[in-house]
């Protein structure tokens, strides 16, 4: 027998005695490449005199870079020195002066989960294989649904906002025809739904995705400050009606991506319920708002919603990507819109209790831990560390607003509703000019001229957009608790000290 053991087994010329990966060698790479990230990305996260990024254009990036894959491997220390290049030339969303998206910062409990769901590379679909995340996500699910007012209810985590507003989208047609899943959309009426002017474009997306078209999405008017105007939705679903569309869905925002506007969501629940629509939260933005005592006033009314999305990666920081649906209906609707019954994964005659396999409601079949990352910071933090980083950041916002008020060559658009800061820069040789079409459209070349002067420079990353008739301008996002009353000081100073030659 001992022999035998020894004795080289081939099949088709390959050896299948032992295992063939050096597994010292490969435990020790992981270990420099980890000491390497300490060193190079989490010890330097929060030192401003880091670079933001390392700007380099994409021609000269890709000869920077060692991108080709050859036809054999290369040594460890050629790796290693890969990895370098890789964090150098990334931008460091954790630096306390990225203020380009919606997410910045490192949580340093979520990164170690993170950490450890790499490492143990589970899937969540079936209690089987991924015991301990599934029961995670549902005690996570379980609070996010009692912060947002529900006594029972459902949900999931999805990869990014725009697929739980997918989601939505389908459950709410899924409701108003269920035989749609089967019979598809042959016979179905012009499905409309609405939402504000000012949704994320991932409504769009959707609508095209599944077949609704981009046509039968009806963009509500908002006001000055970017909310959805109740009496024109109500008057656009009466519109729909009258021309013999089937309306089915309405979509209101808490927290636009742009001006961080919150729609009026008791007076939008009304017109929902006189008109039999569904209502859907867009709170991927807004959502963490509910940690807060002072703040969760912004989104008064959610409980009223048949589903809301929600993004604990961004103002609560889980880490990207950490984005849940979560719906008020307990008749599993989820599950009956979703369902396939894949009989090699969900075998009702298992041994344990097969209702933890929760996998088939979600249109993926491979699905990460998402929700670990942000139950390992709550478990850190607790709600009362959490909301003081919602109370934090907003306190940061009032701040850099009232500087903004008082130094020249600076005009906001509008008083914040939340973390996002919209204003101009408006260079010396600009002040004196009169607000006219010429002013105009110099000022609009201003924001993209300095960006670029910023990321060359590498001292900060901030975005900027054109919005709704308004020329270029800087909309500034608090978020990470890294982030102090100098950082606000320097983006204000660096600004003027680019800006002031254009």
């Amino acid at each position: 027998m001992m022999a035998s053991k020894k004795n080289a087994v081939l099949v088709d010329g390959i050896i299948l005695n032992g295992p063939t990966t050096d597994t010292k060698a490969g435990e020790k790479f992981v270990e420099e490449a980890c000491r390497l990230i300490m060193e190079e990305v989490v010890l330097k996260a929060t030192d401003v005199n880091e670079k933001v990024c390392e700007w380099q254009p994409p021609e000269k990036l890709k000869q920077l870079l060692d991108l080709e894959m050859r036809d054999a491997g290369e040594p460890h220390h050629r790796l290693l020195e890969l990895c370098q290049d890789v964090i150098r030339y990334s931008v460091k969303t954790n630096h306390p002066r990225f203020f380009n998206q919606l997410y910045a910062g490192l949580d340093y409990y979520s990164l170690v989960a993170r950490f450890m769901t790499e490492a143990l590379n589970p899937s969540v679909y079936t209690y089987e294989v991924s015991p301990v995340f599934l029961l995670v996500e549902e005690a996570v699910l379980k609070k996010m649904i009692e912060f947002i007012g529900w006594k029972e209810g459902d949900g999931i985590f999805n990869p990014g906002g725009s697929v739980s507003n997918m989601y939505a989208m389908n459950l709410a047609r899924y409701k108003y025809c269920p035989d749609i899943k089967e019979k598809g959309l042959s016979g179905l009426p012009r499905l409309v739904l609405f939402t504000s002017a000012e949704c994320h474009y991932s409504m769009k997306k959707a609508a095209s995705f599944l077949g609704i078209g981009t046509e039968n999405v009806c963009f509500v008017e908002t006001d000055g400050r970017g909310k959805m105007i109740p009496e024109e939705l109500e008057k656009q679903v009466w519109q729909a009606r009258k021309e013999g569309a089937a309306p089915f869905l309405v979509c209101a925002t808490s927290g636009t991506t742009v001006l961080g506007a919150f729609d009026p969501l008791d007076e939008i629940a009304e017109i929902c319920e006189r008109q039999g629509l569904w209502l859907h939260v867009d709170a991927s933005w807004g959502g963490s708002a509910l940690m807060s005592r002072k703040h969760r006033k912004l989104l008064h009314g959610i409980h009223r919603a048949d589903s809301v999305a929600w993004n604990p990666h961004k103002m609560l920081m889980a880490g990207i990507q950490c984005c849940a649906l979560l719906v008020k209906d307990k008749s599993d609707i989820l599950k009956k819109c979703y369902s396939a019954k894949a009989s090699y994964l969900f075998q009702q005659d298992k041994f344990y209790d097969v209702s933890y396999d929760t996998g088939d409601k979600s249109i993926q079949c491979s699905r990460r831990p998402d929700a670990f990352k942000f139950w390992m910071a709550w478990k850190a933090l607790g709600t009362f560390g959490l909301e003081e980083r919602v109370n934090r950041a907003l306190a940061l916002t009032r701040y850099l607003v009232e500087e903004i008020k008082k130094r020249d060559g600076f005009k906001l658009l509008m008083e914040p509703e939340y973390a996002n800061i919209c204003f101009w820069y408006i260079p010396p040789s600009l002040r004196e000019m009169e607000e006219g079409p010429e002013f105009w459209a110099k000022l609009n070349l201003v924001a993209p001229a300095l960006k670029e002067k910023m990321m060359k420079k590498g001292s900060l990353m901030l975005g900027y957009q054109p919005h709704r008739g308004k020329v270029n301008f800087f909309r500034q996002v608090v978020i990470s608790p890294q982030v102090s009353r100098e950082d606000m000081d320097f983006l204000l100073d660096e600004i003027d000290l680019l800006g002031r030659d254009l």
